[in-house]
């Protein structure tokens, strides 16, 4: 059983993920995102549903963030912040683009790979690349866990920590409850937006550095 207390107090003052970390980050984050409505709308349906999603969260870890951003947790684990620069989401060289195909058609299955694809398109038209920023690609609590301040600790302390360098940042999120919980952290809503007419609403959002 988590232990919500102790994963509060890391959240506080997290610590950068480290080599020998990725996996229990990879664990934390499939366990957040288990149902997510986004998430629900493109993996597959079929028995290897939650063995997909665990490996490709270990991909986006592994490959894609480890060593290009920042990923924030508690020292004890359960919960992670993914934080990328705003680079990240320009144009893929077609051989990094090619590798991950398999992956995505491993989460999604063939029937929902055109649905993973919508929702790219959609997120990379809606981001605003005029300006400089960070990026928070994924913030997750173990479900357990969740409701307990632990994701609203984690972000003041990244946020804290962008006001410092007087950065702004931008997120989107799938989940209007979560709308409200950024807002206090000093993101506004700059769109809202569907990959398609069948897919969950998302809400993206900007915060400009706060402070002196």
């Amino acid at each position: 059983m988590a232990d919500v207390e102790a994963m509060r107090r890391g959240a506080e003052h997290p610590v950068e993920a480290g080599e020998g970390d990725l996996a229990g980050v990879a664990d934390d984050l499939s366990a957040a995102f288990s149902a997510d409505p986004l998430f629900d709308w493109f993996m597959r349906t079929d028995g290897r549903r939650d063995q997909a999603r665990d490996k490709l969260f270990s991909f986006i870890v592994r490959r894609l963030a480890w060593g290009a951003g920042r990923i924030d947790r508690p020292a004890c684990g359960g919960a992670a912040a993914v934080w990328m620069p705003f680079e990240f989401v320009g144009p893929t060289p077609l051989i990094d683009e090619l590798r991950t195909i398999p992956v995505m058609l491993a989460a999604t299955g063939l029937a929902r790979f055109g649905r993973l694809a919508a929702m790219r398109t959609d997120m990379d038209r809606h981001h605003p690349m005029q300006r400089r920023h960070a990026y928070l690609w994924f913030l997750g609590v173990r479900p357990e866990a969740q409701g307990h301040g632990v994701g609203s600790r984690l972000l003041k302390a990244a946020t804290d920590r962008l006001d410092a360098a007087a950065e702004p940042a931008y997120l989107e999120t799938q989940t209007e409850r979560n709308v409200g919980l950024y807002r206090r952290h000093g993101f506004e809503v700059i769109s809202e937006h569907r990959a398609r007419a069948d897919a969950p609403m998302m809400w993206s959002m900007w915060r400009d550095p706060q402070g002196a």
